[in-house]
């Protein structure tokens, strides 16, 4: 069934918010090389700034989703709107490293409003039969966002100076916040979230299950997106370019399996299974991409298939997170589950990058192949949970 054309302008509204921010979190690293001349300071100063943005959204990320619960979704993804682009523009006024630090901070506190505020406003405004599809929009605006990002940032400095550049990625912010300030989105009453209870509720067996499954996602991006290139240089001796193009096939198929994976999504109520299935041959297809010395084209193919497997998955993850959301408190869960891809962004790196120091670039494949595998199990696990409520529901009635 179609969306309607109030869900349409809420999805369009809440999808160009999600784009903004992946867009946000590419304006720096794009930039590394001018930074560091502009500056006055090393890669490892400008990638500390980085760690502080991923610390704060971590430490924040499960309180601004209880935020969002409390005070509503729209008006704290305003506030994180404005917060993250006012972070660029003081940067681009005041071009300094202690200034870079203080915008990595706001805009780490910006970036955890996104996906609680995000997920709660279209768990709200969506039919049932089209949340799935829904999520599956929302997620494939993210990675529009990031896809863009890199390209639109290093042509702004070009033009305009990287104070210009850095300008006109803080008005992105504002820009995206302007149809938010008509509340014009379409939200169905939310009971509210208990005030003793909640956090017992909240932070039960199912949430933490489902950190942990985001945290092992995290690892498993980490792993690709970060250190696929290098490792495969180690490995076969593939050159940059081969591997680059292996690479944006895997991004570009996993942005096309998120849209099928909203179909999916709307069409089965066994989220788990879906998860475990498409991540497990995704897993299958990385360790073939890592372990077989492929030719470039044949490599790009088999990244390209894995990419659009687990690409496909990311509706009916979100899907588990929704249904194991208390009433009223989703955007808390989103927010406390959310935490697992800042930690899982901080512990990746540095493991991976230890292995290819020590020469193990096999076994960085083999790493994000075993997070694959715990996380198929989690995904098997919460789908168990789900039968056996399904059928205690049944039995009820």
């Amino acid at each position: 069934m179609a969306f309607t054309r109030t869900e349409r302008g809420t999805l369009g509204v809440i999808a160009g918010a999600h784009a903004v921010s992946h867009i946000h979190l590419l304006v720096i690293p794009p930039l590394f090389p001018l930074l560091r001349d502009l500056l006055g300071v090393g890669f490892l100063e400008l990638g500390f700034a980085l760690t502080v943005a991923n610390i704060i959204s971590a430490a924040t990320q499960a309180a601004v989703g209880m935020m969002v619960d409390r005070l509503g979704p729209r008006r704290v993804l305003m506030a994180g709107l404005l917060l993250g682009g006012s972070a660029f523009v003081l940067l681009g006024l005041a071009p300094s490293y202690p200034m870079l630090l203080v915008a990595s901070a706001m805009y780490g506190l910006a970036n955890a409003v996104y996906h609680p505020a995000d997920y709660a406003i279209l768990g709200a405004t969506m039919a049932e039969e089209r949340v799935g599809r829904a999520f599956s929009f929302h997620t494939f605006a993210g990675y529009v966002g990031g896809a863009v990002s890199p390209a639109l940032m290093l042509g702004a400095a070009y033009a305009l100076g990287v104070p210009g550049a850095l300008f006109l990625a803080g008005a992105l912010g504002p820009l995206a916040a302007l149809p938010l300030l008509r509340g014009a989105l379409a939200e169905r009453p939310q009971p509210r979230p208990a005030r003793v209870a909640g956090a017992p509720r909240l932070l039960n067996g199912t949430v933490l299950a489902l950190t942990g499954f985001f945290i092992l996602i995290a690892l498993f991006n980490s792993g690709i997106q970060n250190f696929a290139v290098p490792a495969w240089a180690m490995l076969d001796g593939l050159s940059l370019a081969a591997g680059n193009t292996a690479l944006t096939a895997w991004l570009a198929m996993s942005a096309a399996g998120v849209l099928l994976g909203g179909v999916v999504a709307d069409r089965t109520r066994r989220h788990g299974l879906v998860a475990a299935g498409g991540f497990l041959a995704a897993g299958l297809l990385l360790l073939v991409a890592g372990f077989a010395a492929l030719p470039p084209v044949a490599l790009a193919l088999v990244m390209g298939a894995s990419g659009f497997l687990s690409g496909m998955i990311m509706p009916s993850r979100d899907m588990l997170v929704r249904a194991a959301a208390p009433p009223g408190q989703a955007g808390a869960v989103f927010g406390v589950v959310s935490t697992g891809f800042n930690l899982g962004g901080m512990i990746g790196p540095l493991g991976y990058g230890w292995l290819l120091d020590r020469g193990q670039p096999s076994m960085m494949f083999a790493a994000a192949a075993g997070c694959v595998g715990l996380a198929v199990a989690m995904a098997l696990w919460q789908e168990h949970r789900a039968s056996a409520r399904r059928g205690a529901l049944v039995a009820a009635e």
